[in-house]
């Protein structure tokens, strides 16, 4: 199976970032604007958490707070799980099943390279189960 930066390699580096007094509406218009899921939560170039839409519905809809006001550093995931560009796409699968989170962001050392999802993952290994069912069906015919 292939690694982190197989998915990154075709998908792109870089990832959607804001500052901690960013407010929750700004971030989310800005998801939604660019079809993202989450958002990382960067301060001086350290990461410091990350901001899904799973945060949103959990933790300022269902609590009554405001999202035109409220900072995502109050409704951020801090010191969120991280991959590197070299962790085996397994590893992330397993990372994701047992922690149960959708994104991952991808990181080589203290520098943010990327961010992946539940979707890039499986997407990668539909793309790879089709290339191995290709190989053999090349392999059987001939």
């Amino acid at each position: 199976m292939g690694k982190v930066k197989d998915i990154l390699d075709s998908k792109g580096y870089g990832a959607y970032t804001v500052e901690p007094p960013t407010t929750v509406y700004v971030a989310i218009e800005q998801m939604c604007a660019r079809n993202i899921g989450g958002v990382l939560i960067v301060e001086d170039g350290k990461l410091l958490g990350i901001f899904t839409e799973r945060d949103y519905a959990r933790k300022l809809i269902l609590k009554g707070k405001s999202s035109k006001e409220t900072p995502i550093r109050e409704l951020m995931t801090a010191n969120p799980f991280t991959v590197s560009p070299e962790s085996s796409i397994e590893q992330c699968m397993q990372l994701m099943t047992d922690k149960h989170i959708r994104h991952l962001p991808v990181t080589d050392g203290d520098k943010i390279v990327g961010m992946i999802s539940i979707g890039d993952v499986v997407g990668h290994v539909i793309q790879e189960q089709k290339s191995i069912i290709q190989h053999l069906e090349s392999y059987i015919s001939q």
